[in-house]
């Protein structure tokens, strides 16, 4: 029996949500003492794929072909299924992502197997397994139990921390034996560039309608830019055209789990919580001392943005020395 992580790649490197998912598949297989493998589509080079043996993994199924350089859900859980059989796999572990959310389903129904998403830890039990997961916005846990065979497990952002764990690697390419081509041809892709990705970054500064106007965004984006970090906005503010739709955060929005957010003057309602109740620190800023927002926040600061905002970027570039 083994475990198997499906090691998604970006043009074909890997980032820190991947390692942190290897480090996770890792430990399990640690506990259980299966093998545990992992599983890369598309154009990824060797070098690269053995950046995972430095957390735990010692075998990497690597499936190359440049077709299958677009994801296709229906395609992955396809191949990924044929892997899982070859290998016999009991587990298969994802990131709590796009990719994630859009494969494990289908993989479940094809492997038979439970399916529980964005857990934020380690099997509590392994005979009867049982997993914890956030529920109700972050505002409790829930445990869940899984009775069938097999197991597809999705895991949190930044829910597991990075463990090293260096092993020699063996790379095995693989051929997917069923024909799987995509229904879906990508004619263009426009990416972001100039700025740290919104569902990337470890710190991440938000402005919602508190803030006023469009016009009074500078303070947010000097503060991100300060700190290394990305700018967001509540769903309002992207609505209104203040801020472009790729910055909504939320859970019609993106979902994010950085270490330290700030939200300046977001209310709070549960929709925008939903999205950014996964971050280790909230720090909030609000002239309302009743604001939702208080409520989950670990550090809270009533008062107006657009006061506080110029005091902390001086009082960060002092003690940066800036």
């Amino acid at each position: 029996m083994s475990i198997l992580v499906y090691t998604e790649n970006w043009d074909g490197k890997f980032k820190k949500a991947t390692f942190e998912l290897t480090s996770f598949a890792s430990q399990i297989a640690k506990q259980t003492q299966m093998e545990v493998i992992a599983l890369s589509i598309g154009g990824v080079e060797n070098d690269e794929l053995e950046k995972l043996g430095k957390y735990g993994i010692g075998k990497v199924i690597s499936i190359s072909d440049s077709k299958f350089n677009v994801l296709d859900g229906q395609v992955y859980s396809r191949i990924i299924h044929e892997v899982a059989n070859a290998n016999q796999s009991s587990i298969v572990v994802f990131a709590h992502n796009s990719t994630g959310k859009a494969v494990a389903p289908r993989l479940s129904v094809r492997m038979k197997a439970g399916l529980v998403t964005a857990v934020n830890g380690l099997p509590l039990s392994y005979d009867p397994f049982v997993i914890s997961k956030k529920s109700f916005t972050g505002k409790a846990f829930t445990q869940v139990r899984v009775n069938s065979s097999g197991k597809i497990l999705t895991l949190a952002q930044n829910s597991y921390q990075l463990v090293e764990n260096p092993v020699p690697v063996s790379i095995q390419a693989f051929v997917p034996a069923e024909s799987a081509e995509a229904k879906t041809r990508v004619q263009e892709v426009f990416k972001q560039t100039g700025k740290i990705i919104l569902t990337d970054a470890d710190i991440v500064v938000s402005g919602g309608r508190g803030m006023k106007t469009p016009d009074n965004w500078g303070p947010i984006e000097e503060l991100a830019k300060i700190l290394g970090g990305a700018t967001a906005c509540s769903r309002p503010v992207s609505d209104e055209g203040w801020r472009p739709h790729e910055e909504h955060t939320g859970q019609t929005g993106k979902i994010i789990a950085p270490v330290l957010y700030f939200a300046f003057g977001i209310s709070g309602a549960i929709q925008h919580v939903a999205g950014i109740s996964s971050s280790k620190c909230i720090v909030a800023v609000n002239s309302d001392k009743d604001a939702p927002i208080f409520e989950v926040a670990d550090y809270g600061i009533v008062g107006d943005a657009m006061k506080v905002l110029p005091a902390l970027i001086e009082a960060i570039k002092e003690a940066k020395g800036a």
